[in-house]
């Protein structure tokens, strides 16, 4: 599995980007910087885009993406994520009056975009992946998801906070290759962290030893605030029993 990481930071300024990830060229995984850290190439080459809930620094990209896959004549770009999430989307997004509804663009019969609903634990065809969405705890409905092709599996938090049940589903994938988790804030924010749904590295170190290997799971940290990424970053660094990177703009990995 090839992972580049396209936008990693729970904040933007001009040296950090919202959350997307892209899988083999063809999978995205959440879509807050999607063009602005993607050439024209490689939006189109996208097949799909998993979106693991409707706050803005996640789908934010999906609406220049589609306009600028709609002007190239692009192939549908799958949209895939829960019930809630699609009816967010298409209530307060691509609702034709915050921005145009591009699964009418250029015409019904030949979308920009089209929606694929994915069912609480359910495997789903995507892109030619097998995905679950595993929900977790955050302030809107929001998943995680699992994501397994022919070289392995990979998850992805999602935003989140203390969870149960995506560690009992990572627990039981074969061949786990990596997590991609959210951490967001430091210690000394845990009461906001709490009422958003986050991380900081005291609550985030318990949940990554609900892993039955963590320390050998490389483990993929994201959704850092700008402001404290240096606080963040000393304090997991004190995490003991686990493996992690932190992860940087434009980073590759071969998974």
């Amino acid at each position: 599995m090839d992972l580049r990481i396209i936008g990693c930071h729970g904040g933007e300024t001009p040296k950090h980007r919202t959350s997307a990830f892209v899988l083999d060229d063809i999978l995205a995984i959440d879509a807050g910087s999607l063009t602005s850290g993607m050439d024209l190439k490689a939006q189109c080459a996208l097949t799909a885009c998993l979106v693991s809930h409707a706050h803005l620094d996640h789908i934010r990209d999906l609406a220049t993406i589609a306009d600028n896959r709609a002007q190239n004549h692009c192939a549908p770009l799958v949209v895939a994520g829960t019930k809630q999430t699609i009816a967010i989307l298409k209530k307060h997004f691509f609702n034709g009056l915050l921005w145009p509804d591009f699964t009418k663009i250029p015409s019904a019969r030949a979308p920009t975009i089209e929606y694929l609903t994915l069912k609480p634990e359910v495997a789903t065809k995507v892109a030619g992946y097998t995905v679950r969405a595993i929900l977790v705890s955050h302030t809107i409905e929001t998943c995680a998801f699992i994501v397994e092709g022919k070289d392995g599996a990979l998850g992805y938090s999602g935003d989140t906070g203390p969870t149960k049940r995506l560690w009992e589903v990572l627990n039981a994938t074969p061949n786990l290759r990596a997590l991609l988790m959210e951490v967001s804030f430091p210690n000394e924010e845990q009461k906001v962290a709490t009422v958003s749904g986050h991380h900081t590295p005291q609550t985030l170190g318990p949940e990554l030893l609900k892993y039955k290997n963590a320390k050998d799971l490389p483990t993929l940290l994201y959704h850092i605030k700008p402001v404290f990424q240096a606080k963040v970053e000393r304090e997991v660094a004190r995490i003991k029993g686990v493996n992690l990177t932190v992860l940087n703009l434009g980073d590759h990995f071969i998974l």
